[in-house]
């Protein structure tokens, strides 16, 4: 990556999102970020915005201001995502859909809002997040593994569609990453993933950035609609 590209990262409060705002700024990157919530620290060269994803207005507003400081965006990372492990029976409708909403709806305003931007210059990067929760169809997983699923069909699909403009759209699926968002897993089900994996230990936040670095290189300009999963699934 170039230095003082312009950079869209989505779920920047915590966790991998975190992570990726603080190796992006060592590149020197123009970096922008956003959560449902304030955050309580800053960076050089950063700028956070309180949005919703899934809020057509929220995300608007935020590709508005975008434009308006910096005329373009070159990369976009659609890390915001939120999950509910249960059995389907027990899940009530409004955790399914606030899931859906959040991950597919969310995913597609981002998308659809930043490929507006990239169009004008011909060029962008677009990076979306599935899980490994997908292909290995894990039980309790139902929603939020149907809605990672989603993201890669429609990924795929845009890449199509947007690739007569210079804009790869690819996919980085996880497997459980060293965070404080697992904590509330149960060990054994997090041993079971684990298991299941090539290479049994888990996954890092640079792991994830590490995939993240590849896609957005000018060198990857011949890759898109391609997902990767972590961990020699």
């Amino acid at each position: 990556m170039k230095k003082h590209e312009v950079v869209l990262i989505t779920g920047t409060s915590r966790g991998i999102g975190r992570f990726l705002v603080e190796h992006f700024i060592k590149k020197g990157t123009i970096v922008n970020g956003c959560s449902r919530n304030p955050v309580e620290w800053s960076f050089p060269n950063y700028k956070h915005y309180i949005a919703d994803v899934s809020n057509e207005a929220d995300v608007k507003a935020m590709f508005s201001s975008i434009k308006k400081q910096h005329g373009r965006l070159d990369v976009v990372i659609n890390n915001a995502g939120i999950a509910s492990m249960n059995h389907f029976l027990l899940m009530p409708n409004h955790t399914a859909r606030k899931i859906i909403e959040t991950n597919l709806c969310g995913t597609f305003l981002i998308c659809r809002e930043g490929a507006k931007l990239m169009k004008k210059n011909r060029y962008g990067r677009i990076i979306n997040f599935s899980t490994i929760a997908v292909p290995m169809h894990l039980d309790g997983e139902a929603i939020y593994a149907s809605s990672k699923s989603a993201v890669v069909t429609f990924t795929q699909i845009i890449a199509r569609e947007l690739a007569e403009f210079g804009i790869t759209c690819n996919i980085v699926g996880p497997s459980p990453i060293e965070t404080d968002l697992i904590r509330g897993v149960p060990p054994e089900k997090i041993d079971r993933i684990v298991n299941n994996l090539a290479i049994k230990r888990l996954g890092r936040s640079k792991d994830v950035a590490n995939v993240i670095d590849f896609f957005i290189k000018p060198e990857s300009d011949f890759i898109t609609g391609q997902v990767i999963y972590l961990g020699g699934l």
